[in-house]
């Protein structure tokens, strides 16, 4: 009877155990796991935590390191998400088993008048309620932290010292409480120490939902600091379109004012036979057509005037600009999100052009490239330097952008040129017949 107590205590419901935690990890995640997953995870873990023999401790720790193994591998999610889930998923099922124990241990006593073998068997039963108490809090974190999985690296410290400081006091409390093994069941200093365990227990995992609140309220206010970064640009942006297109026009209502005089000019000296001052002088009008003109083309009339912008201030360095770009138009990228992108590359690659030695090869190329749903974009420039990039405020606001548009940034370096690429996935709108 004990041995078969015992296969079902250890192996059964040793499983459930591991399945209840690895089925809850996937669902953090977002992923999806294959049955044979879930039973090679059973089969795992009961059999890693047979081979532990380093208490409670190395246990729990074990699986951990398994549902990290599990999350990685299995999950394909990303490491930092799988740590802070796994670590959680374990202190969640510690705190939920330890405040069920414990309840267990105060009543013990009322029923030590009971026959040994059934009160044995109830306790192994009621024991595993600390699995529904698991679900519980499990569904509860899903439902009202939904954002935790947003994990940056600079933040995972805020979230796992605590989390592994509440696991080692509460492991360190109850080792000192039941130091002596004869008072685990039975009197009322039992009674006490089960008692302030379980105080211990409820008040650990509280904290543990205090934490992860703190926690949401620190991601929401970095993504709305990322926003208010996003919103000073495009003011700053605004007023240069508005201080650009008033420039423009100035330009061209001079223009259109004065281009009657210019071609009675014109007329008057092919009359008097002068062809070549007749030539220079359109030449010249020429040169005032193409200053009160985009230089850039990209089907997109911000993008044109930002670039064109950037790469006239970079021409006036002495750095030869090249811009070969076109965007699709309708898009459904605003705007200001290209000028984002591109303002903050173009500053980069203008910034690496200046460090420069003065007679080395200066360059920026803009290009693209437009592939169904998927819009790549290429800034490239000369660079001297050791192949190390910092991630600023620019760039990551270049992020942010693809990000938004379920991209990518990449920056590679191929000799003396650094290639930064940005990949924005877009549904293309279709055109309609009044476009």
């Amino acid at each position: 009877m004990v041995s078969y107590l015992d296969f079902i205590n250890e192996y059964i419901m040793g499983s459930v155990q591991m399945l209840v935690g690895f089925r809850f990890l996937v669902r953090f995640l977002g992923k999806k796991a294959r049955f044979f997953h879930y039973l090679l995870f059973a089969a795992a873990g009961v059999a890693l935590i047979r081979l532990v023999q380093g208490g409670r401790i190395a246990e729990f720790l074990a699986y951990a390191l398994l549902l990290v193994a599990a999350g990685i591998f299995a999950c394909h999610a990303d490491w930092e998400s799988v740590i802070l889930y796994s670590a959680l998923t374990v202190e969640i099922m510690q705190f939920s088993f330890g405040i069920v124990n414990s309840l267990l241990a105060i009543f013990y006593p009322w029923m030590s008048s009971f026959q040994y073998k059934a009160v044995g068997l109830a306790f192994m039963v009621l024991g595993y309620l600390a699995l529904l108490l698991s679900a519980f809090c499990y569904c509860m974190v899903q439902r009202f932290f939904p954002h935790l999985g947003t994990v940056r690296k600079q933040y995972m410290p805020v979230m796992l010292v605590p989390l592994l400081l509440i696991f080692l006091m509460g492991e360190y409390i109850n080792a000192v409480l039941f130091e002596n093994p004869g008072i685990l069941y039975g009197g009322s200093a039992a009674n006490a120490s089960h008692l302030k365990m379980l105080v211990i227990q409820v008040l650990g995992l509280a904290s543990l939902f205090c934490i992860m609140f703190a926690y949401e309220k620190l991601l929401e206010n970095s993504r709305l600091s990322m926003e208010l970064s996003l919103l000073e640009q495009e003011e700053y942006f605004l007023n240069q379109y508005v201080e650009e297109s008033r420039a423009r026009y100035d330009n061209t209502k001079s223009f259109r004012h004065d281009i009657k005089s210019h071609v009675t000019v014109v007329k008057e000296l092919l009359q008097v036979g002068k062809p070549e001052q007749a030539l220079s002088y359109i030449m010249d009008m020429e040169e005032i057509a193409e200053g009160i003109s985009f230089p850039c083309c990209t089907n997109n009339p911000a993008a044109d005037m930002l670039i064109g912008n950037k790469l006239g201030l970079a021409e006036s360095m002495g750095i030869e600009v090249c811009c070969s770009l076109r965007l699709p138009r309708p898009c459904l990228v605003r705007d200001i999100d290209f000028c984002i992108i591109f303002s903050n590359a173009l500053d980069n690659a203008i910034h690496a052009c200046k460090g420069q030695k003065d007679g080395a090869e200066k360059y920026i190329r803009v290009t693209g490239h437009v592939q169904g749903d998927f819009i790549l974009l290429e800034i490239e420039n000369s660079f001297q330097g050791t192949g190390a990039f910092k991630t600023g405020t620019g760039l990551s606001n270049v992020k942010a952008v693809a990000e938004k548009y379920h991209g990518a940034v990449s920056i590679k370096a191929h000799g003396a040129s650094v290639i930064l690429s940005v990949l924005l996935i877009v549904p293309r709108q279709p055109v309609t017949e009044s476009e």
